[in-house]
């Protein structure tokens, strides 16, 4: 019996968007063979969400979640392909689950891609001379530069963020194996999070 590491079920979650007890058991049934693993998910419909990706969303929910006690409230819009799929109770959980995130992970962004420019390189400045205060080598910068930039993207991207209610999976995960689910495509399209004295608050 091949051992089932934690670098591969990393790695098929990664290839598929499936959960990871989902990837574990796929592994398990294929003696630890990634590529055999997929065809076990695939044949359960999981590992489809990558070939909806392209598909156009234009149906959907606008979600709110309010804390306990009113002081924090959020607004997020999540699309789908049909209105079908907007009422079921899937994809309104899903809705749901989403806004709660963002009221407890506060991110800033939806996606690495929507990191403005001017944000992004002072990250990257700040990593460089924190790795160079730290005596790391020059040689090797770049890649611990790279490195904390995956931290920063996890940190205040709501796809690449750690689901609250289940931490070994990120949002970008939780939609995959929603959309695997519901047989459509879903995106997140935006958000805004209101708290109480927080005039800053703007929608992402």
């Amino acid at each position: 019996m091949a051992e089932i590491t934690a670098a591969l079920v990393k790695q098929l979650r990664e290839l598929t968007g499936a959960g990871m007890m989902e990837c574990k058991a796929a592994l398990v049934e294929a003696n630890g063979d990634p590529a055999a693993a997929e065809v076990v998910l695939r044949k359960r419909g999981i590992a489809s969400a990558h070939k909806k990706a392209s598909r156009e969303t234009k149906q959907g929910l606008v979600g709110t979640y309010i804390h306990q006690g009113g002081q924090l409230g959020v607004l997020v819009e999540v699309n789908c392909e049909s209105d079908f799929v907007a009422r079921t109770d899937v994809f309104q959980e899903l809705v749901h689950d989403i806004a709660m995130h963002i009221a407890a992970a506060d991110p800033r962004f939806v996606r690495k891609e929507d990191v403005t420019a001017d944000l992004l390189d002072k990250e990257r400045d700040i990593a460089r001379a924190r790795a160079l205060a730290e005596g790391k080598p020059e040689k090797i910068l770049d890649k611990i530069v790279e490195g904390r930039l995956g931290k920063f993207y996890e940190e205040v991207c709501l796809l690449e963020q750690p689901f609250v209610k289940e931490a070994t999976l990120t949002i970008g995960q939780l939609v995959k194996t929603k959309i695997a689910k519901l047989g459509e495509n879903i995106s997140i399209a935006r958000f805004v999070r209101f708290k109480v004295g927080d005039s800053a608050a703007i929608e992402q």
